[in-house]
């Protein structure tokens, strides 16, 4: 956590946003604030004793706050005692990027690039249809998440997921001349479009959970239904509708893994490898970011219960 670097000093002091709050009294009758904070290098617990709102102000999840304190450590891990504690404010001079983990694009030019690609397309049917979840989504595409904490859990990390497939889908078409670039590109661009009502996620791009729908339905039957109800009002051709749909609804591959039917054409099984390449070559750049050369990581849940190896080599542009 970048608050920590200088825990060896007499004080650390900046900026970091709330994770979780809660009000607990202590053993002598004093209240204390018992928080989680962090910042885009990580989290800590802290606390903040005989805490009096009226003195310190009042607090709440996802705020970005300024602290000082000192680091001492508790149970084996670090912990902050919150000497000094406000919430930001206009005009203080703090790096979002370095309170938020953010995806490693220029999201404004990622979507204005996106657009333009849907722009060209010649099927009226799907231009309108892919130009109207863009054209609605525009601010929530530049800041949500692409999940509460798998892959692409960041700020912009759903429009970074979604044009890292799109790339690969327009390398794919280079190669399969079989397949239909523009219901691809659609397929690609809509297949978690509905994740914008499935997560819950405020205007920092930081994630608290699921939503009520989200829980209830998740976002591949949300997906559906919203294609299925926009493609009404567009006058869309209810076969290219429909292809889309399915695109959307076989994308996780198996029943097993949340597609009630298996891709049945050939932009529909695109699409599912390569949304599960992206998934997976996220995660392990994320779990072998911290794993020393010739070294295992311990069993990945995501990756099928595997441990993945640091092989030293230089990747691609080192």
């Amino acid at each position: 956590m970048h608050l920590l670097e200088t825990k060896g000093q007499d004080y650390v002091q900046g900026f970091c946003i709330i994770k979780s709050l809660n009000v607990r009294t202590s053993a002598n009758g004093s209240t204390y604030l018992d928080m989680v904070v962090g910042d885009a290098g990580g989290e800590v617990a802290a606390k903040l004793w005989s805490y009096d709102k009226t003195a310190h102000g009042e607090y709440q999840p996802g705020q970005i706050i300024k602290v000082r304190g000192t680091v001492s450590e508790w149970q084996g891990r670090d912990q902050l005692k919150i000497t000094m504690i406000r919430l930001a404010a206009p005009g203080d001079d703090y790096d979002l990027m370095a309170l938020v983990p953010c995806a490693p694009i220029d999201v404004e030019q990622t979507y204005a690039d996106m657009h333009a690609l849907v722009e060209k397309f010649e099927n009226q049917d799907l231009k309108k249809l892919t130009l109207y979840f863009l054209d609605q989504n525009r601010a929530a595409l530049l800041v949500h998440p692409g999940a509460f904490k798998l892959h692409h859990a960041m700020r912009g990390g759903l429009l970074y997921h979604t044009y890292t497939i799109l790339r690969m889908a327009q390398a794919a078409c280079q190669v399969y001349p079989q397949l239909n670039p523009e219901l691809l590109y659609c397929g690609v661009i809509l297949h978690d479009m509905a994740k914008l009502h499935e997560l819950e996620a405020d205007e920092l791009g930081l994630c608290s959970g699921y939503t009520v729908a989200g829980n209830l339905l998740g976002h591949i039957a949300m997906g559906v239904a919203h294609i299925e109800t926009a493609a009404r009002e567009l006058a869309i051709d209810p076969y290219i509708a429909l292809m889309v749909e399915h695109m959307v609804l076989s994308h996780h591959g198996e029943p097993d893994t949340g597609s009630p039917v298996r891709p049945m054409f050939p932009e529909a099984d695109a699409l599912s490898e390569l949304d599960m390449l992206d998934a997976r070559m996220f995660i392990f750049s994320d779990h072998l970011r911290d794993i020393s050369s010739g070294a295992f990581t311990d069993r990945i849940w995501a990756l099928d219960n595997r441990k993945i190896f640091n092989h030293g080599l230089a990747p691609q542009g080192e």
